[in-house]
């Protein structure tokens, strides 16, 4: 069976799923899409994905879409080390907080949506940083103050070992730090994302160590 990872070096979902398939154990193949030159606009990538979005993950044969669902499937596929806690109501909370991030923070600085404030919307890139700062900034206060008040047994946001909110706090971190914000100002997350990236399976998944990265 071969498994084949379609992505941009810089892509948040497409960093979760390097991260995913790295502590699963998972051996893939990475396929670059270009976000900056517009690859995912082109008719080739269109046929894949006609949402012209990474990333896609193919696994003997089948192409997957969406990170989210793409993050359950390889939990599934590969149980162990498992993503979410066993009682029913920690996973309800584990996916809470992976749903700040993937449904409140993520989708508001995606680079389609980035692009539309500093363009269509005549912003610039002043206007562009101002929003990501601004959603970044509200969505992590909140996280922090979740994290803060749940009962933790362990350095992760999943306790003794990472978890599914911590495949998606990594690498909202990076966002954030890349749009100027310090990490500090949340140290509950910071402490989380500090000791995840400590671990091979992240500093790996990491976007400055991937083949298609330019700096």
């Amino acid at each position: 069976m071969t498994t084949r990872l379609y992505g941009y070096w810089r892509s948040s979902a497409a960093y979760r799923l390097r991260i995913a398939l790295n502590l699963k154990g998972v051996a893939y193949e990475q396929i670059p899409v270009n976000l900056k030159d517009g690859e995912q606009h082109s008719d080739a990538w269109l046929a894949i994905q006609p949402q012209g979005l990474v990333p896609v993950l193919e696994h003997d044969g089948v192409r997957l879409l969406q990170s989210p669902a793409i993050l359950e499937w390889i939990d599934e596929t590969w149980p162990d080390p498992a993503f979410l806690p066993r009682d029913a109501t920690a996973r309800c909370l584990a996916r809470g907080w992976a749903s700040v991030i993937g449904c409140d923070i993520h989708p508001l600085q995606n680079l389609r949506v980035l692009k539309t404030v500093a363009g269509d919307l005549g912003q610039g890139p002043d206007g562009m940083k101002a929003w990501a700062q601004r959603w970044m900034t509200s969505g992590l206060d909140a996280l922090e103050t979740l994290v803060k008040a749940a009962p933790r047994t362990g350095e992760y946001l999943g306790g003794q070992t990472p978890g599914l909110a911590d495949i998606y706090l990594v690498p909202q971190a990076y966002n954030a730090r890349r749009w100027g914000l310090d990490m500090a100002d949340w140290p509950a997350l910071e402490a989380a994302d500090a000791a995840c990236r400590a671990r091979p399976a992240f500093r790996d998944a990491a976007p400055e160590n991937q083949p298609d990265a330019d700096g």
